[in-house]
């Protein structure tokens, strides 16, 4: 084993936020390997240790060398682009030790910083081909055998605070650690060479500060890692706490704006048109938070100069972009007021950002990317977050909640003015580009640039999976509870759409609901009843949609009724329901989703379900076959209206039995009698139907039965780009039935 120095793995206070989670009896079970994960996992289950995909650990464990069979030490380190708290062992790399502290001879230079990262996968241990990231030397480098690297709110707020580096040392008095400041430096060799010095030259530290980034902590063995781990957080955030107990309840200056009382209504009444300006580059899913600690920062007085500092940690950087959006919207002002500041706010902050894209780019950057926000604060309202899935629209959110907690533990630190440059300047570096505010230092502007257009994270953005057809698009399937709803529902997502079902049958679409976690993750996913007959439960089931995901895209409308009576009579009340369900709901429906779209201001697709009984004149089905007729028609009308920006469209498919809620058993044997088709009554359900479906099969041309995933297949081509030019058209999906053909 590696050389190690003595630490503090005993608190001297007990645990007051944390907890200590080891379990012995699971942990003995367990090699080293299996150990360190276990720690990450522990770790990364509780998000105040650190942020979902952020941190690293490390263990170097002593195993055989597969060529030769001699004991050699192996580093293993979560692999770039990890999650702690879901890290599986096959997630780790691992790299021969002594290579990886070799290459510091081949080492030339902070300028060179980029180039060392190609000469890991020439240390890798056992041909492993998980990439290390980019802070494998720092782990490497330190001479303790188990190593975390942690970004903690409470410990950021330290490494972040003006008087950061005065406040550890006094901390470490009270607390009995002895933690070592680093200003700030771009993680890689040069700071993991830094690193090394540091702890050399401080014997028997028990953890590292990084100026404006993060902590580092270690230990003997797993256990001892973790529990110093533990203990240093929990201990900075009692130390951050007694600090705010001394300046009582306020929070970054105060409040100068009061939260609504409506703001949730707000929140989904002003999110389309939020999603549309904000994906004029391409489309986003958003989510929305009006938690305790984002009201008490949006509508703070210090709000927005702290916004537009920007965040410190670079795990934070990369998730929240240079700066969130703040738009400022008085108090007793309404959405009239508040579109006009989002535009005015969104068109500077663009202006802004690609200023900060030109003042820093170099020959070799990588190309200006989306110059929209990923996060927007409103006073008054609270934060919308945006991402290409709602993932990572909720994850961008979390990450800018943990930058608040930084700002106001920074601020809760702050005891007069500060001297000198900020503790996070080294040695080279201009002290005026670290800006502060209420005892906050932010990451310099261009620091900030160096990291989000760095080349390895433009790899890593580049080895993330081609998005599907339908990503970053939210489809509302109204009828999803079964048939050709509950196949379109379930095609959607497996092509990437958030999808939203909907149904008057409420149970039936929390069921589709619950199958579509086989294809998609559950969180791309809502629900909802909805009664298409009225306007308000339309407009509600949008509003579901729209809090879910911010928008829509894609409206779909499966949902039919069949009249049918044992004497063939139709009643005027059956004849004007099947009107209603048919024809005016499907109206209704796109009356109300137009307003979303054109909030929006993106292109939207309605696609309807006809059928080929609109042009095929039958005896005994003339209230359906005249609603679908209509309803064909009002198609083309609503194409015409609705154009440039909304596509509309519908499928006529034949007679589906299969799945539809149109044909109950009593409709499908008096169907097979109607028909002279032979069955027994003891027949299932299914049999049943398969009887009917292969009659209605033998009257097409292809002789197939039609089944509710073709017709699925045609509603998602016409809601795709790939029928970018079609609207005002129905597809036919009846097998060639020859009696549909139009004349």
């Amino acid at each position: 084993m590696p050389t190690t120095m003595t630490q503090a793995i005993s608190a001297t206070t007990a645990l007051k936020f944390l907890e200590d989670r080891w379990d012995a009896g699971v942990a003995a079970s367990l090699d080293e390997p299996e150990l360190l994960r276990y720690r990450s996992n522990l770790l990364g289950s509780d998000l105040r240790i650190t942020n979902f995909g952020g941190g690293n650990t490390s263990s170097k464990i002593v195993a055989p060398d597969p060529l030769t069979g001699e004991p050699v030490e192996v580093l293993w380190v979560k692999g770039s682009g990890g999650d702690l708290g879901s890290m599986k062992r096959s997630g780790f790399a691992t790299l021969y030790l002594k290579k990886l502290r070799a290459l510091e001879r081949s080492y030339q230079g902070s300028e060179h910083e980029d180039d060392m990262v190609a000469l890991y996968p020439l240390c890798a241990f056992g041909g492993n081909t998980v990439a290390g990231s980019i802070d494998t030397p720092l782990h490497g480098f330190l001479p303790f055998p188990h190593v975390d690297h942690l970004h903690p709110d409470w410990g950021i707020a330290l490494a972040a605070a003006a008087n950061g580096k005065a406040k550890m040392e006094e901390f470490n008095r009270e607390f009995g650690h002895a933690l070592v400041w680093l200003p700030w430096q771009r993680p890689g060799f040069e700071l993991a060479l830094r690193m090394r010095r540091a702890v050399e030259e401080n014997p028997g530290c028990d953890g590292v500060v990084l100026g404006g980034h993060g902590l580092f902590t270690w230990g003997e063995t797993q256990r001892d890692c973790y529990l110093n781990t533990l203990s240093v957080i929990d201990h900075i955030g009692q130390f951050i706490a007694r600090h705010g107990e001394a300046k009582g309840a306020a929070r970054f200056g105060g409040e100068a704006v009061s939260a609504r009382l409506n703001r949730r209504e707000i929140a989904v009444e002003i999110a389309p048109f939020l999603r549309g300006r904000l994906s004029a580059q391409r489309r986003y899913i958003a989510s929305f938070s009006d938690a305790r600690d984002v009201l008490e920062f949006v509508n703070s007085a210090q709000a927005r100069e702290l916004a537009f500092l920007g965040t410190s940690c670079p795990d934070h950087f990369v998730r929240t972009k240079i700066r969130p959006l703040f738009v400022p919207w008085p108090a007793g002002e309404g959405l009239v007021s508040l579109r006009g500041e989002i535009e005015r706010s969104l068109a500077e902050y663009r202006k802004q950002y690609r200023a900060y894209y030109r003042a820093f780019a170099t020959a070799d950057s990588p190309a200006v990317r989306d110059a929209s926000p990923s996060v927007v604060l409103i006073p008054g309202l609270g934060m919308f977050s945006f991402g290409k899935n709602k993932t990572e629209a909720r994850i961008t959110g979390e990450f800018y909640v943990n930058a608040i907690h930084v700002m106001e533990g920074a601020g809760l630190l702050a005891e007069g003015e500060i001297a000198g440059p900020a503790p996070q300047c080294p040695p080279g570096m201009d002290p005026a580009s670290f800006k502060m505010y209420a005892n906050y230092v932010a990451l310099p502007a261009r620091e900030a640039f160096r990291i989000e257009y760095w080349a390895l994270e433009e790899a890593k953005l580049r080895r993330q999976p081609p998005e599907k057809e339908l990503s970053r698009r939210v489809a509302l399937v109204v009828g999803g509870a079964g048939g050709i709803g509950r196949e379109v529902a379930r095609l959607a997502a497996a092509r990437g759409a958030h999808v939203v079902v909907a149904d008057l049958d409420a149970e039936g679409a929390a069921r589709v609901r619950a199958e579509l976690g086989s294809l998609t993750s559950p969180e791309f996913t809502a629900v909802t009843a909805v009664d298409i007959r009225s306007r308000e439960s339309i407009v509600e089931t949008l509003r579901v949609a729209v809090a879910a995901f911010g928008g829509i895209d894609i409206l779909v409308n499966t949902a039919a009724t069949f009249p049918s009576s044992p004497d063939g009579v139709i009643a005027d009340s059956v004849w004007a329901t099947t009107l209603d369900v048919n024809v005016t709901a499907n109206y209704l429906l796109a009356e109300e989703a137009a307003r979303i779209f054109k909030d929006q201001g993106l292109h939207g697709n309605i696609v309807f379900t006809s059928s080929a009984n609109a042009v095929v004149a039958k005896r005994g089905s003339e209230a359906y076959d005249v609603s679908k007729a209509a309803l064909s028609h009002l198609i083309r009308e609503l194409a015409v209206s609705l154009a440039p920006n909304i596509r509309v469209n519908g499928i006529s498919p034949a007679t589906v039995v299969k799945g539809s809620s149109m044909f109950p058993r009593d409709r499908v044997r008096a169907s097979l009698k109607k028909y002279n088709i032979p069955f027994q009554e003891s027949f299932s359900d299914d049999e049943l139907r398969s009887r009917l479906a292969a009659f209605y099969a033998d009257r097409t041309l292809t002789l197939k039965e039609i089944d509710p995933a073709d017709c699925a297949e045609a509603i998602l081509f016409l809601a795709s780009p790939r029928a970018r030019c079609t609207t005002g058209h129905l597809i036919p999906v009846d097998g060639g039935l020859a009696d549909s053909f139009l004349r």
